[in-house]
C-alpha cells in the first residue's frame, strides 16, 4: 500500500504550485487527476486542424507571472521549458462604430493617449494605477495573503496606526465602489470607460458588483506593468514544466485516476480511495475541487451538517463560452492599431457590458455578448503553421441554465445543445466579422465550447462557471467559500481545501496552493 506525506486531488494551477513547493522541501507528494490530461484549465490541443495549437480554456498568465508562486518557482520552471511571450500592446477595446483604444505597457504613452481623448483622463489613470502601486504591500496582502493570520492582523493594525481608524475605514469604503461608480465618476471619455468595463467580467464580477472598481484598478495596474503574457507553445507547456519539476523533486503525478472518496478515520483524513478500489494513505490530503465535489462526493459518508448545508447554499456564477478559429492568414482589422494586441474586447461601454452580464445571470443568451478576442499567434509564432493564424475567443457572460434568448432569435431549451451552441457561436462570429476584412474567407475551421461542454471536460467547472463559484462579496475574502471558512482548513483534521473556490479565488496566480504550501512549512 502506497503512503505519502501529501496526496493532492486535482491538478489545476493551485494543486501544481502546492505540489512543486512541498516536494521541493523533501515531502513525498502525489498528485491525482481524474482526467487523462494534467492541468485543470491549462490545456493546449489541436482542436481545429493539425498544427494549430489552441489554449482550450486558460490563456493569459499575468497573474502567475506577478505572483509569489512564480517568484519562488519561476527559475526552476524555466529550466523545464516554461517561457512567456509578450507584446507591448496587452489589451484594447473595439466599439461597434469601429473606434478603438489600445493600452500599452508604457504609462507615459497611456497618459498621453487618454488625455487626448478627454482632458485629465490620462492624469486620472496615472493616479489610479499609482494608488495601486502605493498601496501594494497592504492591498496585495489582502488580495492574496493568508487573511486569518497574525501577519495580516499586524498589517491591519499598522494601517490603522498609519491612516487612523477613520482613514482606514475610508480606504475600505473606496475599495468597495463598483466599477460603474469608479469609471463614471473618474473618466470623461466613454472610450476609456469602455476599455476597462469588460475586464471586471474576468474577475467573475459585473460593473455593478461591490469592489469591482478596485479590481478594475488592479487589472489596469497589472496589464500596464506586466502585459498579457502567454506561454510559448501554449498553456499546456506550463503544465508540462510543473510536472517535470515535481517529478525532479521526487513527487509523483498520475492522470486518469478518479478519487472516489477521502478516507477519514478518527476525525482525521488519512488518505484516499480511488474508484477502482485502490487505497492510498497520506498524512495530509488536499482537495483542489469545488465545494460540491468535496462535501457531496468525496466526503459523502461523513457527518458534516454545517459544511453540507453551506454547500447547498453556495452559488456558482455565470458560465463561460469559448470559440476558437484556425485562420488561413492573420486577420486584417478594419480599425488600425490592433494587429499586435494580445486581448481585444468587443464592447460599446459600461452599459453594454452590464446588459450582457445581466442577461446571462437571468439565464438568457445575451443579445450582444461581450467578446474577448485573443491573438496568441501574434505573441507566439509556434501556435500555428507559417503564414496562418489562430483566434481565441472568450465570452465570460453565458448562462449556465438557459431560460431563453434575449434577442428572441435562437430557439432554446434549458440545456445547452449542439444546435444552441452553434447558433450562439454564429451570433458571436457575426459581430466579429464586422471588424475584420473578408473574415469569412479566412476561416479554415472553428470550434465552439458551451458552458456544458466545459463542465463535461472539468467537473469543477460547475455549469461552465470558470471561477469556482460566484465572486460576490459574501463569497469572497474571509468568506470564501463559506462564511465560517478559515485559511483553507476544514472540519476534518489534515484535510485542506484549495482551488478557485477558496481564498484568494480564481485565476492563474496559484494563490491557495502557495498559501497551503507555506502553512505546511514549504
Amino acid at each position: 500500500m502506497a503512503r505519502f506525506d501529501h496526496v493532492i486531488v486535482g491538478s489545476g494551477i493551485n494543486a501544481l504550485v502546492a505540489a512543486a513547493m512541498l516536494s521541493g522541501k523533501g515531502q513525498k507528494v502525489l498528485v491525482l487527476e481524474r482526467a487523462g490530461t494534467l492541468g485543470g484549465c491549462m490545456r493546449t490541443e489541436e482542436i481545429t486542424l493539425l498544427g494549430f495549437r489552441h489554449d482550450v480554456m486558460a490563456a493569459t498568465f499575468v497573474l502567475f507571472l506577478t505572483s509569489p508562486a512564480h517568484a519562488e518557482l519561476g527559475a526552476d520552471l524555466a529550466r523545464h521549458g516554461l517561457e512567456f511571450c509578450h507584446t507591448p500592446d496587452p489589451t484594447a477595446v473595439l466599439r461597434p462604430d469601429g473606434s478603438s483604444l489600445v493600452l500599452k505597457t508604457d504609462r507615459a504613452a497611456n497618459v498621453a493617449a487618454f488625455n487626448a481623448l478627454a482632458a485629465g483622463d490620462g492624469d486620472r489613470h496615472a493616479s489610479d494605477v499609482g494608488s495601486i502601486e502605493a498601496d501594494a504591500p497592504f492591498l496585495f496582502a489582502l488580495l492574496g495573503g493568508s487573511l486569518w493570520s497574525w501577519s495580516t492582523l499586524k498589517l491591519m493594525a499598522g494601517q490603522a496606526w498609519k491612516q487612523g481608524l477613520r482613514g482606514l475605514a475610508a480606504w475600505m469604503g473606496r475599495a468597495l465602489v463598483p466599477a460603474r461608480g469608479w469609471l463614471e465618476t473618474t473618466y470623461a471619455s466613454p472610450m476609456v470607460q469602455a476599455l476597462w468595463a469588460p475586464w471586471v467580467l474576468h474577475t467573475g464580477l459585473t460593473p455593478e458588483s461591490t469592489y469591482s472598481g478596485q479590481m478594475g484598478k488592479v487589472i489596469a495596474f497589472a496589464l500596464e506593468a506586466a502585459g498579457a503574457p502567454v506561454v510559448k507553445g501554449g498553456s499546456g507547456q506550463a503544465t508540462g514544466a510543473f510536472k517535470a519539476l515535481i517529478e525532479e523533486r521526487g513527487g509523483v503525478v498520475r492522470t486518469g485516476v478518479d478519487v472516489d472518496r477521502i478516507i477519514v478515520e478518527g476525525g482525521k483524513a488519512c488518505g484516499v480511495q480511488t474508484s477502482d478500489g485502490e487505497r492510498i494513505e497520506a498524512s495530509h490530503v488536499s482537495a483542489s475541487v469545488a465545494p460540491g465535489q468535496l462535501y457531496e462526493r468525496l466526503l459523502r459518508d461523513e457527518d458534516l451538517p454545517a459544511e453540507k448545508a453551506a454547500t447547498d447554499s453556495f452559488r456558482h456564477g455565470r458560465g463561460d463560452f469559448q470559440l476558437h478559429y484556425a485562420l488561413d492568414r492573420a486577420p486584417e482589422w478594419l480599425s488600425p492599431g490592433l494587429d499586435q494586441v494580445a486581448l481585444i474586447h468587443l464592447a460599446d461601454g459600461i452599459d453594454s457590458v452590464s446588459k450582457s452580464a445581466n442577461e446571462a445571470e437571468r439565464g438568457m443568451l445575451p443579445e450582444t455578448p461581450t467578446i474577448c478576442v485573443g491573438q496568441p499567434h501574434r505573441l507566439d509564432a509556434t501556435r500555428c503553421p507559417d503564414g496562418k493564424a489562430i483566434l481565441w475567443l472568450q465570452i465570460p457572460d453565458a448562462p449556465r441554465v438557459i431560460k431563453g434568448d434575449a434577442a428572441g432569435q435562437i430557439e432554446t431549451g434549458p440545456e445547452w445543445t449542439e444546435a444552441t451552441r452553434e447558433a450562439f457561436a454564429d451570433r458571436i462570429e457575426a459581430i466579429l466579422a464586422r471588424h475584420i476584412k473578408d473574415f469569412d474567407k479566412l476561416v479554415l475551421k472553428r470550434r465552439a465550447y458551451s458552458p456544458a461542454d466545459l463542465a463535461a471536460m472539468n467537473i469543477n467547472l460547475v455549469g461552465g462557471d470558470p471561477y469556482g463559484g460566484a465572486c460576490s462579496i459574501d463569497q469572497f475574502f474571509i468568506w470564501r467559500p463559506f462564511s465560517h471558512s478559515v485559511n483553507g482548513d476544514t472540519a476534518i483534521r489534515n484535510l485542506h481545501h484549495i482551488g478557485a473556490s477558496t481564498h484568494p479565488g480564481p485565476g492563474l496566480g496559484g494563490g491557495s496552493g502557495y498559501l497551503l504550501a507555506k502553512r505546511m512549512g514549504a
